[in-house]
This record gives C-alpha cells, structure tokens and sequence, in this order.
C-alpha cells in the first residue's frame, strides 16, 4: 500500500486552491481511471481531492437550444438522458459503446475526458515509455501497434486516445469549462488536447490545479442527423481500433450536404476533427464518390506503422459506410 492523503473538497473554489497549491495533487471523481493507474504504479499523488460530490451533475438545456453537462454527470445518466438521445444520438451511441454498465455508472463526464491511452507500454512501467517518463522512448514504435495511431503521430509517442464520449464531443463542437485560480474560461474541444510532439506526457492544455466542471454543446442544425461506429475486435467494450462520429444535413432537395461533422477515434493522440473531409462534402452531391473523396483527402497525411497499415483502410470504409447511413436516414 502506498500511503496518500484524502480530502472532500467543499466547493469548486475549495478544489482548486487545494490542487494548485499542491504540486504533488490530483483530482477524484469516479476514478475508473486514476486508481487503475495509481495500482499500476503509473502515478502516485501524495494528495486527492474528492470532487464527486460537489454540484456538477446537471444536465441543463441552454437559451440557445445546447446543452450544458456537469463534469460530475455519470456517463450512464448521460447516454439516457432525453435532450441527449434526441438531439445528439452520437454522443448516447459513444457512451453506450464506451464501457460496460459498471463502469459507465462510476466514470463522469470530466474524468472520461481526461481518461489517459491505453497503450500497453503506457501502462507497463517495465518497459521505456516517453508519456509516462519523458526522454526514455518509446517502446511502441518497432513493437505490438495494432491499436496505435496512423495520423498525427510523432517520433516520441504513436499511442491513441482511448475516449469514445470525447469523439463523439469533438465532431459536436463542444467547449469545456475550466476552472483555475484566474477563474473560469472556455475551450473548444478541439484545442483542448495536444498532439504528442517532443512532449507526449501532457494530453491537454490544462495546467496544474485547473478543473473541468461542465462541457456545452451547442444546439444541432434543424434537420441533422448523427451517429457514433466503432469498429472493434470484440463486441464486448473493447478499444476502438477505429471509430467514426458523424452528423450532416441534406439541403432542401435532398441531393446536396449542407453541413456536415466528421470525427475519428482510435487513429491518432487525441479524437481527431476530419477538418479536410468536411471541406469536401460541404455543399457536395450526397453520393458514395463525395465520401470517397473526403475519406481519401483526409486520411491522405496518413502514417500506418508496420503492423498497422489495415487502419487506413477501415477508416475509409466506416467513413464511407456511415456517411451513406445517415444519408440514407436523412433522405426518408
């Protein structure tokens, strides 16, 4: 047993001056993730501050049709929650195919956010691994890279981002709200996390002692339609070796994309906005050669690992497959 101090912080205000003034700290919540790490010797926090408790676990619809989500929010009372199944059915799917009930009715909102890879070098301190102990290499790279990343990948890291929720947040646009000791601030998704680079052992843009305590989703486009894939190698709560987050809307004919939202999971250091997808489809025919091309022109920039190079593939075809989906839905 390696002894740590516990404290149940009182209030947000409470959370962060106790964090931040203490270097050696770390934040609670459900602690799916944080326990499991601490019990692999990963981590080791002299301090944890309880934030289970404070009032963060709200669903409340906003004055412009969103969505704001407590951090505290149980991803199980999320995937069920009315305004979420109906108007952001990608993100109930993402949470549904997240993890299994148990887990599902401990993990939060925040935590899944923050959840960290689930390389297996990652997670065995044996083994060199530069997210865990920066400058000592990367074991993945030349070794088992089934699950790992073919886009934005470095030389110091080619681990993946395990959060299905986070996908599914990142094509909706959503912002999480941090706060620190300067107050709160706002940041969209796809800014908060980082692409390894020369520091792979810093996932977001968070500092020290800075706490998440809602997300907000803005509201969907009249006649959108979404939904979350992964494809895994079991059916029962594994890794995505791909996942795709998508919304469009057709124009009034039917034919042409008005908008659309593309998002993967499982190929690169965080979930991964198809920026260069989106651009073709918008305003294109609603036909398998559209999706063909905006799969294509994203995944262009690829870089498969030997023993991965399947992924580029099956990331196409889910695109591919789920865009004729929702076409499909949108046009009945």
């Amino acid at each position: 047993m390696i002894p740590f101090e516990y404290r149940r912080a009182t209030s947000t205000q409470d959370a962060v001056a106790t964090v931040t003034a203490r270097p050696d700290a770390a934040y609670l919540g459900g602690g799916t993730n944080l326990v499991d790490h601490m019990k692999l010797g990963i981590t080791a926090p002299q301090l944890l501050v309880d934030v289970s408790r404070l009032p963060l676990t709200d669903v409340e619809e906003t004055p412009d049709g969103g969505l704001r989500i407590g951090a505290g929010v149980r991803n199980s009372d999320l995937a069920a929650h009315p305004l979420v199944r109906s108007r952001y059915p990608a993100l109930s799917r993402a949470l549904l195919a997240g993890a299994s009930g148990q887990l599902r009715n401990l993990a939060t909102t925040g935590g899944n956010l923050l959840q960290r890879t689930r390389c297996p070098y990652f997670q065995d301190t044996t083994t060199p691994c530069n997210k865990r102990t920066p400058g000592t290499g990367c074991s993945a790279i030349g070794g088992y890279v089934r699950y790992h990343a073919i886009l934005g990948a470095s030389e110091e890291c080619v681990a993946t981002h395990p959060s299905d929720m986070a996908v599914a947040l990142t094509m909706l646009g959503a912002r999480v709200v941090v706060h620190g000791a300067d107050g709160a601030t706002r940041i969209p998704l796809t800014d908060f996390y980082r692409l390894p680079g020369d520091r792979p052992d810093r996932d977001t843009v968070l500092t020290h002692g800075q706490l998440i305590t809602a997300v907000e989703l803005p509201a969907p486009p009249p006649g959108a339609r979404s939904t979350y894939r992964k494809v895994r190698d079991r059916a029962s709560y594994a890794f995505a070796l791909v996942s795709v987050a998508a919304e469009i809307v057709l124009d009034p004919g039917g034919t042409e994309i008005a908008s659309a939202r593309v998002a993967f999971g499982g190929v690169a250091h965080k979930p991964w906005r198809a920026i260069e997808a989106e651009a073709v489809l918008l305003g294109a025919p609603a036909t398998a050669e559209t999706f063909e091309r905006a799969a294509r022109a994203e995944l262009a920039p690829a870089r498969p690992l030997d023993g991965n190079e399947f992924k580029v593939d099956l990331t196409r075809r889910t695109l591919v497959s789920v865009l004729r989906a929702l076409t499909e839905e949108a046009s009945r």
